[in-house]
């Protein structure tokens, strides 16, 4: 069968040389145009006109589609459509984000958090400031700084004379990203940047509290409302009532803006669910301080002075008590498999401090474009401002991510990066992740690893899929200004379809069935709490 012309066996997946596309593929582009297929007109395996029949989808009239799909061991072009389309990946961005993370930060990478004092200790007194000084851990929960506090009190102290001080100096003091909406302030996947903070759960949703609402026993009754954590930090303003059994259970818990107030409104009945929501505080560095201040009080360690946000830790303080997270390599899986935005915006700026000694977002975002320009993605074709993708002003074709996915299989710490990939229909959260539900039944179903994306009006589907013949295969989707409900099931089918094909022939696919009306179906199902998909 006639093939589009590979690149003369010059491997693409090499740091030392640029991913250069056929030149078959190129003189069609310029003869047809950008919207161009490789291979539609040669091919006998079927596999574009495949894939043309499902971006046909009426899903995805007036809409923009940019897909790429390459042999991953080859790196041979077998699909194109609007490959240098700059596109809103979603969550795609954190694809490139993870990867430059590992390579800067490494595999084995841990974050600390110190508790230090200054001046000196006369018996269980200490005459001086303690501080608790953090380097951007997203996984620290109450129970590490419960544990903090406990080797303080085991060490002999009972007061401490001056301030508690916490020290996020680690990272500036940007909280939120570029053109992040402001509606989406007090919802749990768009929380405050810190390099001190709190993950009420083992998500590890950082900068959040849980708020769980129960109904009262009888109508008219007021819900019983409690936080996870237990902190005075966040106010409870509970105007929700309790309906009659068989009400309207419709409950409403959301921060007032600029404030620490978590406003909880309408109904729900009695016996019914009721609900539990994440909510994100403002100023995370004082809410790790506040849970902090309280474990010290729980185990007898009394703090004089008040409590600094924002100090600087003095070199000559001395270390009384110290936490390190999870390895980064283990980190990704909660980061990937759920999707977390904040991991992936506390990456970006660690990323910046070890490459240039500035925790911010520019420092960050240039050492990520350092590490993608090394591995040939043309970064002069992309525009990434924020590590998660929440921002919609990032853009990306699919080329560029096609070609990410080809490079990174050659990196050292490759299987850990791909283990963090979500697995289509495996249903542990924690390694289906946000694909847990998609592609059951299917050839594609516990074999292929993508990065799912989702915004309204933007989609995307980026990964690995081994077809029916036994070879790897690259795909990049990504889908913009759309109408429709949802367009994940044409996502699905591309991948489905390549997982039934060999390199003889296309699979046959149907593509299910969904809504015509704009609205957030396709908004991360793991952005969603609790987690229901």
């Amino acid at each position: 069968m006639t093939r589009p012309v590979s690149n003369s066996g010059r491997a693409l997946n090499s740091r030392s040389r640029l991913w250069i596309w056929p030149v078959a593929v190129a003189l069609v582009a310029a003869v047809l145009g950008p919207g161009a297929q490789a291979g539609a007109d040669s091919d006998p395996s079927g596999l574009p006109e495949a894939v043309d029949t499902i971006l046909g989808d009426a899903r995805m009239e007036g809409g923009v589609a940019s897909v790429v799909i390459a042999d991953a061991g080859t790196g041979e072009l077998l699909y194109q459509h609007l490959p240098t389309t700059r596109l809103m990946p979603a969550s795609n961005t954190k694809l490139a984000t993870s990867a430059a993370a590992m390579e800067i930060l490494g595999p084995d990478h841990r974050f600390s958090t110190d508790v230090l004092a200054t001046g000196r200790r006369y018996g269980s007194v200490l005459h001086g400031d303690l501080y608790l000084r953090g380097t951007g851990d997203p996984t620290l929960l109450a129970a590490d700084y419960d544990r903090l506090a406990a080797r303080l009190a085991a060490s002999g102290i009972r007061r401490v004379q001056g301030r508690l001080i916490a020290d996020d100096t680690r990272f500036d003091d940007r909280r939120l990203g570029r053109s992040w909406a402001a509606d989406d302030e007090s919802s749990y996947y768009s929380a405050q940047i810190s390099a001190l903070s709190v993950a009420p759960d083992t998500d590890y949703d950082t900068g959040t509290v849980i708020v769980t609402v129960r109904p009262g026993k009888s109508a008219g009754d007021r819900p019983v409302v409690t936080v996870t954590p237990d902190t005075d930090y966040v106010d409870l303003d509970v105007t929700a009532t309790t309906a009659a059994a068989g009400g309207a259970n419709d409950l409403t818990v959301e921060r007032e803006h600029g404030t620490n107030t978590i406003v909880v409104s309408g109904t729900t009945p009695v016996g019914g669910a009721g609900a539990k929501e994440w909510a994100t505080v403002w100023e995370p560095t004082g809410y790790a301080a506040a849970v902090f201040r309280d474990a010290l009080a729980d185990h007898g360690v009394r703090v004089a002075g008040p409590t600094r946000p924002g100090g600087r830790t003095p070199a000559t303080a001395r270390q009384l008590a110290s936490h390190d997270s999870i390895p980064l390599k283990d980190l990704l899986v909660p980061f990937m498999k759920l999707s977390n935005n904040m991991h992936a915006e506390i990456l970006t700026k660690a990323m910046g401090h070890k490459v240039s000694g500035e925790g911010s977002w520019g420092a960050g975002l240039a050492a990520i474009g350092g590490y993608l320009k090394g591995i040939g993605v043309d970064t002069g074709t992309v525009r990434q401002v924020d590590g998660s993708g929440l921002s919609r002003m990032d853009n990306f074709p699919a080329g560029q991510l096609v070609k990410l996915l080809l490079a990174v299989r050659s990196e050292p710490w490759y299987a850990d990066w791909h283990r963090s990939l979500p697995v289509a229909c495996d249903p542990d959260r924690f390694v289906g992740g946000t694909l847990r539900s998609r592609m059951c039944g299917t050839a594609a179903a516990l074999n292929a690893r993508a990065k799912t994306g989702s915004l309204t009006g933007a989609s995307a589907l980026s990964g690995y899929v081994t077809d029916a013949g036994g070879r790897e295969l690259v795909y990049g989707i990504v889908l913009n200004n759309y109408l429709a409900s949802s367009v994940k099931p044409l996502e699905d089918a591309i991948v489905v379809t390549l997982a039934k094909s060999t390199a003889e022939g296309a699979g046959s696919v149907s593509v299910r069935g969904g809504g015509g009306g704009a609205s957030d179906a396709d908004i991360e199902c793991s952005w969603r709490k609790p987690d229901i998909c």
